[in-house]
């Protein structure tokens, strides 16, 4: 079995920077139309630019159902099929106990973090999956299996889309398999607050393999999912967290 996507059309949203926008290369190169989207329009085709190989891309709030299905149907008068959907766009706008959270942002978080990737993925296979098959990978967090007493909203929400990827994987298979991705510390600009300053050095030192995350080393789990490697895996999340558990069983 080779990790190639020849012939496969993949929609990432949340594509323009970090982990979505790695993936989307890692597709690209591996011989998929790839087609991002994310909220700013000069994000999203700066990021195509770099991505190359035909990136297509269409501007939209993963949070907002009237956006989800608009650039899903661009993508489909463009390329005729959405073989994959990769669920990566996130937001955590609240830090701090659980208790305190207002709900305006205890909604938001839910809204793109869990409500998004239920309504993309019915999308997808209302609109294409049903009839022809294909591959959902759900951006989660190892932060869903442990509490924090800084980011809990944001682990509840990443707790519940595993939970909804195991669901649909039950729901939508044999046609379409349905995995997570469960991230430890990575360096990204979402995760800066985690890393910044001394933090990368402090917490590079819990890690079994001696340093953080990068985009490229979650892109080729995600390939790995997308293509006929992961042929047999439906309804499972994958820990990508450098060793960190066996070490010290949870991030805060």
């Amino acid at each position: 079995m080779e990790l190639r996507l020849v012939d496969q059309v993949a929609v990432i949203t949340g594509g323009s920077r970090g982990i979505g926008k790695a993936i989307a290369t890692a597709y690209a190169e591996a011989g998929a139309q790839v087609f991002i989207t994310s909220r700013k329009a000069d994000a999203c085709e700066a990021a195509a630019a770099e991505i190359g190989h035909g990136c297509g891309w269409e501007a939209g709030n993963a949070g907002d159902p009237a956006d989800a299905e608009r650039v899903l149907d661009t993508a489909l008068e463009r390329y005729g099929a959405v073989d994959i959907l990769v669920n990566n766009a996130a937001t955590n706008p609240y830090a701090g106990p659980v208790i305190d959270v207002d709900l305006a942002r205890w909604d938001k978080t839910f809204q793109v973090n869990v409500t998004a990737p239920l309504v993309w993925t019915q999308l997808a296979w209302r609109k294409h999956m049903a009839d022809h098959g294909g591959v959902i990978v759900n951006t989660s967090s190892v932060g869903a299996f442990n509490t924090s007493s800084i980011i809990g909203v944001y682990d509840i929400t990443k707790s519940a889309l595993v939970h909804l990827t195991k669901q649909l994987a039950a729901e939508l298979g044999p046609g379409v398999r349905v995995n997570a991705l469960c991230p430890a510390v990575v360096k990204t600009d979402f995760a800066k607050a985690l890393w910044e300053g001394d933090g990368e050095e402090r917490l590079s030192k819990l890690y079994p393999l001696g340093r953080l995350g990068t985009p490229e080393d979650i892109a080729g789990a995600a390939l790995y999912l997308a293509a006929d490697t992961g042929s047999w895996i439906t309804g499972q999340t994958i820990v990508l967290d450098g060793g960190g558990e066996v070490a010290f069983g949870k991030l805060e």
